[in-house]
């Protein structure tokens, strides 16, 4: 699962895991520097990346050990952390953290699919608010506006891997049983290079 910040990756990914009986990957949700970060981006941007970075690593290092030759539903492309860091790190800590990057030899498989969330900035911050997280209180429509837009220029590109673009603004795949297994059956049947998976709400 991929998109922006709210769209709803990881309760995706832990849905379709159940329902398919198969192991997560999924990101950290205890990075300390993060609601520093959201407080104050320029001076926090490099410990919060490079936490991810190796955590997100270390996860994909996974395959290659505890995991290897399993099937796994995960909510990051490994790829996804320097769409991020470009987004929140200077010229020099980018040289820094490209520098610790390639250290780390990092080669996550690819992925059998990809299935990239879409929602515009206004549900997005709804969502946000939602769950309550109080380290993502300072979040702004900019913000997400900036990350939206990244994601959909990865993605024009993207071709490393079959991809399923949903419309997820209006689908509620954590709550409605029907909404769920409409879009996992989406993903089940995709096999092309690329799909498109716009559901009206009202029909499913």
């Amino acid at each position: 699962m991929e998109g922006p910040i709210g769209v709803g990756k990881t309760t995706l990914a832990r849905r379709l895991a159940a329902h398919l009986d198969r192991p997560t990957l999924l990101e950290p949700d205890d990075n300390p520097f993060l609601a520093r970060y959201y407080r104050n981006p320029r001076r926090y941007a490099l410990p919060t990346q490079l936490f991810f970075l190796l955590h997100r690593a270390g996860r994909v290092g996974e395959l290659a050990g505890p995991l290897l030759g399993a099937d796994v539903v995960s909510d990051f492309l490994m790829e996804k952390d320097r769409l991020f860091a470009r987004m929140t790190l200077d010229d020099n800590e980018m040289g820094l953290y490209d520098r610790i990057s390639a250290s780390l030899d990092i080669e996550p498989p690819t992925p059998d699919l990809v299935i990239y969330l879409q929602a515009p900035v206004s549900v997005l911050l709804e969502r946000i608010s939602r769950r309550g997280d109080p380290r993502e209180t300072r979040i702004d429509s900019g913000y997400l506006g900036r990350l939206s837009e990244a994601y959909t220029r990865f993605f024009h590109d993207y071709d490393r891997a079959p991809l399923l673009i949903v419309n997820a603004a209006e689908i509620d795949f954590a709550g409605n049983a029907a909404h769920f297994h409409a879009l996992a059956n989406e993903a089940m049947e995709v096999s092309g290079a690329r799909t498109y998976f716009n559901p009206n709400p009202t029909l499913l």
